[in-house]
Order: structure tokens, then C-alpha cells, then sequence
């Protein structure tokens, strides 16, 4: 599957992504909950880290306002919700909402990446743990946003070597 990383807020996001440092939270968009993890761009390593559950937006970016206060991201990271032929639905659009209002909010650097399957390898990684049931449910949602933030960390590794493999050819 080919990752493609979009831009909220272009200028900003993509100098976020140039620079490559900081502290990055990521966020998997559900109706009902939001799952967050978090990494740092030096290390390309994502952690799940909480659960936001509850569906009213006032809470919801009470509880993003003070994860953002807390770990002063460099960069949100949102994963875009598509069908598996890579169509967009209704929740696609809700997400992207999402994304512009964290943007909004926060003025911090937003990026989307195409998210596809992240849920199911969420629950596969914790049924690999032993975690299954109603434990699995509690964390399925940051697991995902963990595999969302790994993705676009290893998408910015590889983009970060291809770069490099040009920049040594240029100068041989």
C-alpha cells in the first residue's frame, strides 16, 4: 500500500516534516472514541498513549488541550479514514473536520495519513500480546493511533534515505 501523507495546514506541516524533531501525537478518529499515541521524530518510534471516550467535542479537546499542554507536540498526525479501494466515506469527511478544527485550535502543524486497516492490525497486535475481549477494547483505539504514528514515521525514514541515496548520487 502506497502512504500518502496530506497536509491541514501546508506551510507549516511540511516545514514540521523537514525539520524532523520533536515531540508528535498522532490520532486515530472515531465517532465515539479518539485514540492517541505519541513518538518522537529523532527516535521514529510511536507509543500508544491514551483513549479519549466520550463523543462530545467539548470534551474531547479539553482532554487533546491538555495532552497537547502536557507533551508540547512539534506535529499532529491524524489518520485518514479510507475505504480499502481508497475512496472517501462519511467518516472521512468527519475526520478531516477533525484535523482542521485540531488545526484551528491548537496552531500547531496538522498532517493526515492514509490510515487503511490500522484498526485491524491494532487487534492483531494485541491478540498477539494475549490481550483479547473487552481488555482488547479499551485499547484497541490507541494501538491504532500507535500504527498510524509508526507509519508516518517510517514513511518520513524512508523518505529521509531516499533523499539522501539522490543527494550522494548527485555529488559521485
Amino acid at each position: 500500500m502506497q502512504t500518502s501523507i496530506k497536509a491541514i495546514n501546508n506551510e507549516p506541516a511540511i516545514q514540521a516534516q523537514l525539520n524532523g524533531q520533536g515531540t508528535v501525537l498522532a490520532f486515530d478518529f472515531g465517532e465515539k472514541r479518539i485514540g492517541v499515541a505519541l513518538g518522537e521524530h529523532m527516535l521514529g518510534i510511536a507509543h500508544p498513549l491514551t483513549t479519549i471516550n466520550t463523543e462530545s467535542n467539548d470534551d474531547r479537546f479539553k482532554q487533546i488541550a491538555e495532552l497537547v499542554s502536557e507533551w508540547k507536540p512539534a506535529l499532529l498526525v491524524v489518520g485518514l479514514p479510507l475505504s480499502l479501494d481508497g475512496e472517501e466515506h462519511a467518516v472521512t469527511l468527519l475526520c478531516k473536520k477533525f484535523a482542521r478544527r485540531l488545526d484551528g485550535r491548537f496552531s500547531l502543524p496538522v498532517v493526515m495519513i492514509d490510515e487503511r486497516l490500522s484498526s485491524i492490525e491494532a487487534e492483531s497486535t494485541l491478540k498477539e500480546i494475549g490481550i483479547t475481549g473487552r481488555k482488547q477494547k479499551t485499547m484497541i483505539d490507541q494501538v491504532a493511533a500507535q500504527h498510524i504514528l509508526q507509519s508516518y514515521f517510517d514513511h518520513m525514514a524512508q523518505e529521509n534515505q531516499m533523499s539522501a541515496n539522490l543527494q550522494k548520487g548527485q555529488h559521485q
